[in-house]
């Protein structure tokens, strides 16, 4: 995948020892894990210079899945090759993946918690974390009102899906694709023609692993019918596979996945998202709390492990299978567009998230929406640190709900 030289420049260890650092004290999410890697490996290492990690988080950016993840397996694999990308992978996601399998073993070993105040506070504090989120998406991606329109009708889309569709998943997929189409007429002029430089991976076997990544997404679904652990791949690879945004992004697709289907109860689902928000590393070891937490076979560390796995996959596999295309696709005025556009609809799937089930599910008496300004003042006016937020919630959820 990358050159000899570049291969030589360290080693597999290396580069598992700088990740498992970031792993256990990078906390904020993914833009705050851009800045933690960029401070450690472009100034501090000098693994690379600023022009060629802005090429990797563009191409992060770009393409669906976890983006700081994204951008920390480019790392690694630019450090030390495949070996390289792997161990910055499980270095920088195994810290929290671990706790958050634990954390499915205490809650499920407690039995009915639905009434319980600290899960009620944790709930609420997820509430929270989702209304930060999506306040600072919609000023970043959607300044003027087309992007907003976009916003707005793409929440109408997840909303109402399921009436007229069943799933959920199908409004959150078309409103992804429409804002895509409309983006790449609409705000064709965002396309740069920067030069980020090219990298040296193969478009032979970049092409391969898209192909990969197509012929999962589509075998897939009709293999998942006959087998329970091919289900639990499945319905997880599919939620990597279709994030645009990343971060709180994989809230409602992996809730229409697990949710509907009894693999878990709603109290439990925000339960795990709203601990999960207390942990450094990427917020997508979520996955792994609902793979262990899940009713029927596979759970627990089994179920955990499959869920993790499956729901990196496809981004992996799009990150290093589009580096070879990158530069050219980047400079499409079309292709940028659409990205812009299909951003903006990510803005409106969470704000249908942040509906249902987040609102409905858990504001549901005038003490809970006062817990929840409580928590959202402690978030956006006196930025204390969402894992602060969520220890503070739990206790306050026990002592008063």
């Amino acid at each position: 995948m990358v050159t000899e030289e570049r291969a030589k420049r360290g080693r597999a260890g290396e580069v598992f020892t700088a990740f498992a650092k970031l792993g256990v004290t990078a906390f904020g999410g993914p833009v705050a894990h851009l800045g933690y890697f960029r401070t450690e490996f472009v100034q501090r290492r000098r693994w690379l210079d600023d022009r060629t990690y802005g090429e990797y988080v563009a191409l992060a950016q770009f393409l669906p899945g976890p983006a700081s993840s994204q951008v920390g397996m480019a790392l690694g694999a630019h450090r030390a090759g495949w070996l390289g990308g792997l161990a910055a992978w499980t270095a920088f996601t195994l810290p929290s993946a671990l706790l958050m399998i634990a954390f499915a073993y205490g809650v499920v070993a407690l039995g009915d918690v639905s009434g319980a105040g600290w899960l009620t506070g944790l709930k609420l504090v997820a509430v929270a974390v989702v209304v930060q989120a999506l306040w600072q998406m919609a000023n970043s991606l959607c300044p003027d009102r087309p992007r907003a329109g976009l916003a707005l009708g793409g929440a109408a889309l997840a909303l109402l899906a399921p009436v007229f569709f069943g799933s959920a998943v199908w409004g959150q997929v078309g409103a992804i694709l429409l804002g895509g189409m409309i983006g790449a007429v609409a705000f064709r002029r965002d396309a740069s023609n920067a030069d980020y430089g090219g990298l040296a991976v193969g478009r032979g076997f970049g092409a391969l692993l898209l192909g990969s990544f197509f012929v999962l997404l589509v075998l897939l679904p009709p293999l998942a019918s006959a087998d329970g652990t091919l289900a639990v791949f499945d319905s997880f690879y599919r939620a990597g596979a279709l994030v645009f945004g990343g971060g709180h992004v994989v809230l409602p697709l992996l809730q229409a996945e697990t949710v509907p289907t009894g693999w878990v109860e709603p109290d439990l689902f925000l339960a795990g998202y709203g601990a999960a928000q207390a942990l450094p590393g990427p917020l997508f070891t979520f996955a792994a709390y609902l793979g262990a937490a899940k009713e029927g076979a596979p759970s627990g560390l089994l179920g955990g492990a499959i869920a993790l796995i499956a729901v990196f996959l496809p981004g992996a596999l799009l990150i290093f299978g589009v580096l070879p295309f990158w530069q050219t696709l980047r400079r499409k005025p079309a292709m940028a567009g659409a990205v812009t556009g299909a951003n903006a609809a990510v803005v409106g799937i969470l704000l249908a998230a942040l509906y249902d089930p987040l609102w409905t599910g858990t504001v549901t008496a005038v003490e809970n929406f006062v817990f929840l300004l409580a928590a959202l003042a402690l978030l956006m006016l006196v930025k204390v640190p969402p894992w602060a937020v969520v220890a503070a919630g739990a206790l306050a959820g026990w002592a008063l709900l």
